[in-house]
């Protein structure tokens, strides 16, 4: 390895985190400064799991945790893929630009998991590369041997590569921080896991790290050894959506709260600015300071009083387009309620059905196995597309959600609800 190259990768990091994870996490004294400064601190405020709490007490880590995780296997992986032949086309900058888009990955998350992930924002990664172009972070990026652009641009890949650094270098960047295996998932699963204290998620890291290849255009390869790795942390993945991210209670509190402040939105009661920087509790403050009709969803969902489920359906891509739209979703909750009210003695509210689907996932599969020359879903790994497309089918459900005041009628009614449901919903 390029003695500079091992200079940025080994030397100075004499500033330890205790994570309760990984143990002691080393920080060289400027990029530690970064975990001290005002943006940093806010992801202290935002739960990773928003409320997945309500069904996993444990999952009460945050943002922070989950970023000092990332930073480290990020370390990690940049250490191994360097002794492997990386070294060859890595520059100090890079490295010490890539570690701090590790870190700081994050910043510009919105809280309460994803609730607001479909609203009419900015993406996260957009927000993290604005932040980090701003003060206190530029200047400490720089101090930290890092370039505030590159480091950016490794987040937000809508920035044009550019500058004095190497676009190739950019690039190689970018695939490791957002990929089949990338340091986020790696962290995220297993400290989801823990906290949670399910089985699912936890990944032989050790183990995966030593199978990886460094490809200066790919990013990653791996050898036919690591299929094994590669197809736990796929099924970890499907798990832990199954039993805790889209968990029917969990997925009932991200309804309500999309629900509450896209209203606010099309109101004009909140503008998207307002949402751009908040924490958990500043999101519950905004809402209540804004008053009706968001405050009554929003104060329901932070006392745990979440809706119950009138129906479950499997997500058709073809008859659901709609869906997919929350405007168009909007009408077809007005067309469900207005439809299901006699059942139910009185005109129901805006607020008193709620449709919920899942935002797509994907189960990146596109790592290459070098000794196989083939890709992952086409070698001898049994993650085919046809098994990969199925996990994603099974996972992605249409939930009609229902005030629980109305749990009387919906147990009285239930087949005809679920009828008119199916009819809305264009099943029949």
């Amino acid at each position: 390895m390029r003695q500079e190259i091992r200079s940025a990768l080994y030397q100075s990091y004499t500033e330890p985190i205790r994570d309760p994870l990984w143990g002691h996490v080393y920080f060289t004294k400027p990029l530690a400064a970064l975990t001290e400064s005002d943006p940093f601190m806010r992801l202290h405020r935002i739960m990773q799991l928003g409320p997945a709490y309500a069904v996993y007490p444990g999952a009460t880590h945050t943002r922070a945790s989950h970023s000092i995780g990332v930073y480290h296997l990020a370390r990690r992986l940049l250490c191994h893929l360097a002794e492997a032949g990386a070294d060859t086309w890595l520059s100090p900058e890079g490295i010490y630009s890539f570690l701090s888009a590790a870190l700081l990955h994050d910043l510009g998350h919105f809280p309460y998991t994803h609730s607001l992930k479909e609203l009419p924002l900015l993406d996260h990664e957009v927000l993290t590369g604005q932040l980090i172009l701003q003060e206190p972070l530029r200047g400490l990026i720089k101090n930290a041997g890092a370039h505030p652009d590159f480091t950016a641009a490794i987040i937000d890949d809508t920035m044009a590569p550019g500058g004095a650094y190497d676009p190739g270098e950019l690039q190689f960047y970018r695939k490791l921080l957002s990929g089949s295996l990338d340091p986020d998932k790696l962290d995220y699963l297993s400290r989801d896991a823990r906290y949670c204290g399910v089985p699912y998620g936890v990944q032989d890291v050790d183990f995966i790290l030593s199978r990886l290849l460094p490809h200066a255009d790919r990013g990653l390869d791996i050898d036919s050894r690591g299929i094994s790795g590669v197809e736990s942390l796929l099924f970890s993945k499907y798990l832990m959506y199954r039993a805790v991210y889209w968990h029917r209670m969990v997925r009932s509190a991200t309804a309500m709260v999309k629900k509450a402040l896209l209203r606010g939105l099309d109101l004009g009661l909140i503008q998207a600015g307002e949402l751009y920087g908040q924490d958990d509790q500043g999101l519950f403050h905004l809402a209540k300071e804004k008053g009706s009709p968001l405050k009554p969803l929003m104060d329901r969902v932070s006392m745990g009083r979440f809706y119950h489920i009138a129906g479950e359906f499997p997500f058709l891509g073809e008859i659901h387009g709609k869906l997919l739209d929350l405007t168009e979703r909007s009408v077809i909750e007005e067309g469900l309620r207005e439809e299901l009210s006699p059942l139910f003695g009185r005109a129901l509210g805006m607020d008193e059905i709620i449709i919920d689907l899942p935002e797509e996932i994907n189960f990146e599969c596109g790592l290459y196995v070098a000794d196989e020359e083939a890709y992952f879903t086409e070698g001898s790994s049994a993650f085919k597309k046809a098994l990969v497309d199925g996990l994603v089918r099974s996972l992605r459900v249409i939930r009609v959600f229902i005030d629980p005041a109305h749990e009387g009628a919906l147990k009285l009614h239930r087949e005809g609800i679920l009828q008119i449901c199916k009819k809305w919903l264009g099943y029949i």
